[in-house]
């Protein structure tokens, strides 16, 4: 149930940037979605599927425990078919790769992600060191890359279950908030009597 690619492009596919500035990454979605469009982070430094960010076709967003209404928006087009994560303030903890999600017919649909690098310094390439990459090394790459994109379905195997244990937090952080509220109430019931 988990396919890349099918109702949606995602852009760019590598992002590398300086401490303290910004960057933006596009989602552009085939149709117009009536709902909206999710935001997720894989941390491999953490080994976490963390969300981000929900932003519905009105504009409104609703945002992931500790994620900072500051540092991360939403903007979306007039049409809802276009969608822009903003991140701002930079910092190595923001590292990680980054997906634009849709829900369809009880199905998650991930955009292909894009890995984003923080760095303090922006390396400075020299032409020389440009010219000095082979062009056998460059081949070997685009093989690689080929091969990795074969089929519009990517075997992602660490996506479902992330996911399933990201749902299931999202539903015991419900029933914990409800049996605080519970427990509220039978506090001011008892020191009523």
């Amino acid at each position: 149930g988990f396919c890349t690619n099918l109702l949606l492009s995602q852009t760019p596919e590598h992002i590398l940037a300086q401490s303290n500035n910004k960057i933006q990454i596009l989602c552009e979605l085939k149709k117009e979605h009536t709902s909206g469009v999710y935001w997720y982070r894989w941390s491999q430094e953490r080994q976490i599927f963390e969300f981000l960010i929900f932003s519905n076709t009105l504009g409104k967003a609703t945002y992931g425990t500790n994620i900072s209404q500051h540092k991360f928006s939403v903007h979306g087009t007039s049409s809802h078919t276009s969608y822009s994560l903003h991140i701002s303030h930079l910092q190595a903890s923001d590292n990680g790769t980054y997906y634009c999600s849709v829900s369809q017919s009880s199905q998650l649909f991930l955009g292909s992600g894009t890995q984003l690098s923080v760095v303090d310094v922006l390396p400075l390439l020299s032409k020389t060191t440009q010219a000095s990459v082979s062009k056998k090394h460059m081949r070997d790459i685009t093989k690689s890359k080929a091969a990795s994109r074969k089929g519009p379905c990517s075997p992602l195997i660490w996506i479902p279950l992330a996911t399933s244990v990201l749902l299931l937090l999202l539903s015991l952080v419900h029933i914990a908030h409800r049996l605080h509220r519970l427990r509220q109430r039978l506090w001011l019931r008892i020191h009523r009597q």
